[in-house]
């Protein structure tokens, strides 16, 4: 609530301020000498009454709600700095440290002073090497200035869906989706628009779905793939379904997440929306090296795309936060020189991920009314436990919500009542 003030009578003459002769101590007043108005006059105080600061904040920033998953990662971080052995499993994180020669690469960066502003889009030598990635791994072609290196994938997100949004154009977003999607559009005044997937399609849009939801206002679609939360990888045929629609609206552009392209598992394979016909002039595409290289708390992502976009990201970025890390980005350069895909590094990571997926895909599906869309990539299971809820478990009591079921879950996998319950509490 905003106080009011009361105005001074109104007279040509009369200041803008209470003129008391004298102010008495412990008024709450704060007095303060005024400019000499005329010799005569000689030196008078003037005293402004404090009055409430108004707290109203911005109603675009009032109505973005904040991220679910580093809300559960930060409580989860303060219960295990408490001494309770809590195993996170909120954010997109590698629990693999970073490539030592990465790391190294790093180091030396700031043993060599590598520590200074590099230009707002990145080093020189960083965009040249991820177009040459692009080229050899993703067969498309980019030009450095068509390249713009940011604080992450989630920055070069946010700053697309700035750049091209207006109050009133929407969203377009498949479901089960990242957290953060919706909140980015509506920071830029946009509406984010959900796309019903089925797990009988392994949460994959459907062409027919999104036809029957673009409109005039429609400007961007996001696609994730391989898919944070389901691991859902888009074949190129189903891609190119897609591609077919949007073709038909000028409007509709492509924001494409391939932060997960490396992390895959045969007989999936990746495909860059970009490379399909037509749709490079209207895709913007980001990757980064948070996952596949291990590299989440090195902060490093890009984007890809034509210079118009990438201009007006450029920007945003260059009065939000100007650069990437120069640290990083050495290091980066590094992630990137260890050969396609990553090379033995990064292939060992994924061999440990698929072994991991492989074992949880067989141990719940040893439970009866558990529904799984096995992942093709990525390091998630989203599985469907919609049956559990309303029955009666002898010995647990009955299943009301989705505490009630982590907690049942967590019983029957581990025979005890694991402290990942204090998370939900």
């Amino acid at each position: 609530m905003v106080s009011s003030v009361s105005a001074p009578p109104s007279s040509s003459s009369t200041p803008s301020f209470t003129l008391p002769t004298k102010t008495s101590p412990g008024t709450g007043s704060v007095s303060f000498p005024r400019a000499r108005e005329s010799r005569k006059c000689g030196a008078r105080m003037a005293t402004v009454r404090a009055e409430a600061v108004d707290t109203t904040i911005s109603p675009r920033v009032s109505a973005l709600r904040p991220s679910k998953t580093m809300a559960i990662t930060d409580q989860a971080t303060a219960l295990r700095q408490a001494g309770v052995p809590v195993i996170g499993l909120a954010a997109g994180e590698p629990d693999f440290d970073t490539p030592t020669v990465i790391a190294e690469a790093g180091m030396n960066a700031i043993r060599d002073g590598a520590t200074r502003y590099t230009p707002n889009a990145g080093t020189l030598e960083l965009r040249k090497a991820i177009c040459k990635k692009l080229q050899e791994e993703n067969g498309l072609s980019y030009t450095p200035d068509q390249v713009l290196v940011s604080n992450g994938a989630k920055q070069c997100i946010t700053q697309a869906v700035l750049a091209v949004c207006s109050p009133g154009d929407e969203v377009l977003i498949p479901a089960p989706y990242w957290v953060s999607y919706p909140e980015m559009a509506r920071l830029a005044g946009a509406t984010p628009v959900i796309l019903p997937t089925s797990i009988s399609d392994n949460y994959l849009l459907r062409p027919e779905s999104l036809a029957s939801v673009i409109n005039e206002n429609s400007r961007i679609l996001i696609l994730c793939s391989p898919s944070n939360p389901t691991g859902s990888v888009y074949p190129k045929e189903l891609l190119e379904e897609i591609a077919a629609i949007v073709r038909k609206h000028p409007r509709l552009l492509v924001l494409s997440d391939e932060i997960y392209e490396h992390i895959i598992y045969q007989p999936a394979k990746h495909t860059s929306f970009a490379s399909l016909p037509g749709m490079w002039e209207r895709t913007l595409t980001v990757n980064g090296f948070s996952k596949a290289f291990a590299m989440t708390g090195w902060r490093l992502g890009y984007l890809a795309a034509p210079k118009h976009f990438v201009s007006a990201c450029g920007k945003i970025q260059s009065q939000y936060t100007s650069g990437a890390s120069s640290i990083s980005q050495k290091a980066g350069l590094a992630a990137l020189n260890l050969g396609y895909a990553g090379g033995e590094a990064v292939s060992t990571m994924v061999k440990a991920f698929q072994e991991r997926r492989d074992y949880l895909v067989r141990s719940f599906g040893e439970l009866s009314g558990v529904k799984i869309s096995e992942p093709q990539g990525a390091f998630y299971l989203f599985i469907d436990f919609s049956s559990y809820y309303g029955s009666e478990v002898e010995g647990f009591g009955t299943i009301k919500d989705s505490e009630s079921l982590c907690m049942f879950l967590l019983e029957k996998a581990q025979g005890c009542t694991c402290p990942w319950g204090c998370i939900w509490r």
